[in-house]
């Protein structure tokens, strides 16, 4: 079985997008980020996959995000971003889904077909990372059906780790190389973080 793992943050004034924030106000930089999570929704939706949604603070039984599409998951209420995603995808690995891929809500250049190339990559790739222009990664993701020490994989990738850095996506591919993994990268896309990012929403 495949399955995409979204995390999302609640959207919250003066909690999302506080790059942004700082330059366009509160209310802009809230109403971007509902844009941008719309576009995730919308491109997400049409894809044959099991799909789970991860909320940062709590779960929103009624917002966009059908139930009847999404499977609705709360994060590891920490403010470490890799244990959060290492539990994410440890909850998936034992519900036995095989191809899983994770991506966030920031990236409005992402589409179903780059999903799909993961998808599809993964069946001859160990795993796939797309990076971000910011040196982040928008999507990782494991075919646990490949990895034989898929634990130990997920705690090298995730675990203890700076996250503040504009080498995050080579640290992980690294990291993969190092486990030797065969990797397949995606294209580079970039993350609306800051006003220039974000001109088309605005």
């Amino acid at each position: 079985m495949d399955s995409l793992i979204i995390f999302i943050k609640n959207p919250e004034l003066g909690k999302v997008k506080t790059r942004l924030a700082a330059t366009v106000g509160d209310e802009k930089a809230l109403d971007v980020y509902c844009q941008l999570l719309k576009h995730t929704r919308n491109t997400t939706q049409p894809l044959p996959i099991d799909k789970h949604l991860f909320y940062s603070s709590f779960i929103d039984e009624d917002d966009m995000w059908a139930e009847d599409v999404y499977s609705k998951h709360l994060q590891t209420q920490t403010n470490d971003l890799g244990q959060k995603m290492y539990d994410a995808f440890m909850f998936l690995h034992d519900n036995e889904y095989e191809k899983v891929v994770i991506i966030g809500s920031d990236c409005l250049d992402l589409d179903s077909n780059v999903l799909r190339e993961a998808y599809v990559n993964l069946a001859e790739n160990d795993a796939v990372v797309g990076p971000a222009t910011d040196g982040g990664y928008y999507a990782i993701g494991f075919n646990f059906e490949k990895i034989e020490k898929d634990e130990e994989v997920l705690k090298k990738v995730f675990l203890n780790k700076d996250w503040s850095h504009e080498n995050v996506a080579q640290e992980a591919i690294d990291a993969l190389e190092q486990l030797g993994l065969k990797i397949h990268i995606l294209p580079e896309l970039n993350d609306v973080d800051f006003e220039e990012d974000a001109k088309e929403l605005l």
